[in-house]
């Protein structure tokens, strides 16, 4: 059920009230996460007033120890507190779907005409883009998240650890969260507008964990019965809903490991296309990890046997339900908890080194981008435990090289928003493919 004391909530709007702004929200929620949090604030904080600034904060702060995309379930964390369960799945579902329709449409119109040279050469533009927008994304969270010389020590390990010896992703988060739990922190006395509410039954807890690992993880075995677990529709429900308990970081953290699984083992897609996965995400709103249902959508698309198209439509929907069914499973258990994190700095000293080790991660997926970006052909070399990915440089892509750094241009001189950024460069590949086959 919902909260409703003064401190949490300044004035309760009606329900279709909220319905309305969580529409809104999940139409207009383009720019990642930073700029999702940014406009809910603006919204939800300073313009209806309907939660305080210290509420949201400590929601914000609860989400982002979650796995899953922290603004998606903030939005959905805001809902619940304003109007229960009906509120949550409210602001949680107008969060996604906006985003999920249009991504299903590019999705299958990339399957379907993804190979002409007209979207070869957009997508050329939009990969160079992508790469700006990465290496912004890096920037931003470090400059947030290093605070001290050991968290600069996590991120350098956790890179080295996945570009130069191939650690899987979620090992570096477990042993990043062990670290950061057993580090020492001092604790600290919860702001005074923010007492400890009132113990949660644990019956109630294990009710609603009940309730919706059922949710989640029934729909994906009717999956598995009906089509046999070896079909690619079982495959996507498996990885994927693994992939929903260690996606720390979003959509830019998990994509190394992701690409990982999806191309050089289900082989599902080819490594540029996962760049034209993330730079379609980049321009539709939503959570950046709906990346994951372009990727149901090929795969089904290519390996399910049948109709195309409507296996290309059962993967996205296996994807988003694998995906997103964990994020109201964390909400709905963990909400009544919230404002006990101000109490437990084991958890918040976990949550900083995650936070830490995911820049690192991110450094890995900036450079495995740039790679892919720029050259052709990337091989990769085994040297003892090495494993690294080194390109030829006779296979360097020069109108990748020019827009990737007119895009730096764009998004760091004139600070430009990325759908421009994307457009700019999409437009002058386009331009510069004209040019070439009429010269």
């Amino acid at each position: 059920m919902a909260a409703t004391d003064d401190a949490t909530v300044v004035a309760v709007p009606p329900f279709t009230e909220a319905l309305r702004a969580w529409l809104k929200i999940g139409l207009i929620s383009f720019g990642g996460p930073a700029g999702q949090i940014a406009m809910m604030h603006r919204i939800l904080v300073d313009e209806k007033k309907w939660i305080d600034e210290q509420r949201y904060l400590t929601g914000l702060n609860f989400c982002m120890l979650l796995p899953g995309p922290e603004a998606m379930q903030l939005a959905t964390y805001i809902g619940w507190r304003m109007h229960g369960v009906k509120g949550g799945l409210a602001a949680g579902l107008l969060f996604v779907l906006p985003g999920a329709a249009l991504m299903l449409a590019l999705a299958l119109a990339y399957a379907a005409f993804g190979t002409v040279p007209l979207a070869e050469a957009l997508f050329v533009g939009v990969k160079a883009a992508v790469l700006a927008i990465v290496v912004e994304a890096l920037l931003r969270v470090a400059k947030r998240a290093l605070k001290g010389q050991t968290d600069w020590l996590i991120a350098a390990a956790a890179f080295i650890a996945i570009f130069c010896f191939g650690v899987p992703f979620p090992v570096i988060i477990l042993a990043a969260a062990i670290f950061g739990f057993l580090r020492t922190r001092s604790a600290t006395n919860p702001p005074p507008n923010l007492a400890i509410s009132h113990p949660v039954p644990l019956a109630s807890t294990l009710r609603t964990i009940a309730i919706w690992l059922a949710i989640w993880i029934l729909p994906l075995l009717g999956v598995a019965w009906v089509f046999g677990p070896d079909h690619v529709l079982s495959q996507l429900a498996w990885f994927f809903s693994k992939l929903a308990v260690v996606t720390f970081g979003g959509a830019y953290a998990v994509l190394a490991y992701m690409a990982q699984e999806v191309v050089q083992d289900f082989g599902w897609l080819k490594p540029g296309e996962m760049l034209d996965a993330l730079g379609l995400a980049e321009t539709t709103p939503g959570p950046l990890i709906l990346v994951t249902q372009f990727v149901g959508t090929l795969a089904a698309w290519r390996e399910g046997g049948g109709s195309p198209v409507v296996m290309g439509i059962l993967g996205a929907l296996v994807t988003l339900w694998a995906t997103f069914a964990p994020c109201f499973l964390w909400i709905f258990a963990g909400a009544p908890y919230v404002e006990r994190l101000h109490n437990a700095p084991k958890l918040k000293s976990a949550l900083a080194a995650i936070t830490a080790a995911v820049v690192g991660v991110i450094l890995n997926l900036t450079v495995w981008f740039a790679l892919h970006v720029l050259f052709a052909k990337v091989d990769d070399t085994v040297i003892g435990p090495l494993h690294l990915h080194l390109p030829d440089l006779s296979t360097l892509n020069p109108v990748a090289a020019v827009l990737s750094a007119l895009a730096f241009v764009l998004l760091f001189a004139f600070h430009r928003a990325i759908v421009t950024t994307l457009a700019v460069c999409g437009t002058l590949a386009v331009a510069w493919l004209w040019m070439g086959a009429g010269a």
